[in-house]
């Protein structure tokens, strides 16, 4: 058996986080990484209530909740006028009858 023919695949790894500046040393086939967010400044880890948005979701979001309101909007006049339409059919005389009715009345106004 020979030793020392297999490569070495693990080395030391610098991680540094752009968030805080932080660096760590792991174990890792690369030598060195950049990461966003690390346990010292992560929400989740530091309890603070902030949003990491870093490829403007939130914005996309809050757009689309506008155009939304703005398409109910105008999808509730819809309805509204059409109950109006509605409601001047269900008034409006059926025959040539009830119209000669509905002028008699209106003359003897």
């Amino acid at each position: 058996m020979k030793k020392g023919i297999h490569p070495k695949i693990y080395t030391e790894a610098v991680v540094t986080c752009v968030g805080c500046n932080t660096a760590y040393t792991v174990p890792s086939m690369v030598e060195s990484m950049q990461v966003e967010l690390c346990s010292n400044c992560h929400p989740f880890f530091t309890g603070e209530k902030r949003f990491v948005d870093t490829m403007g979701r939130v914005e996309k979001f809050e757009q689309r909740q506008e155009i939304a309101k703005k398409a109910k909007a105008v999808n509730d006049q819809k309805i509204e006028v059409k109950k109006q339409i509605e409601e001047k059919k269900k008034t409006a005389p059926k025959t040539l009858k009830e119209m000669m009715n509905a002028a008699r009345t209106e003359l003897k106004k």
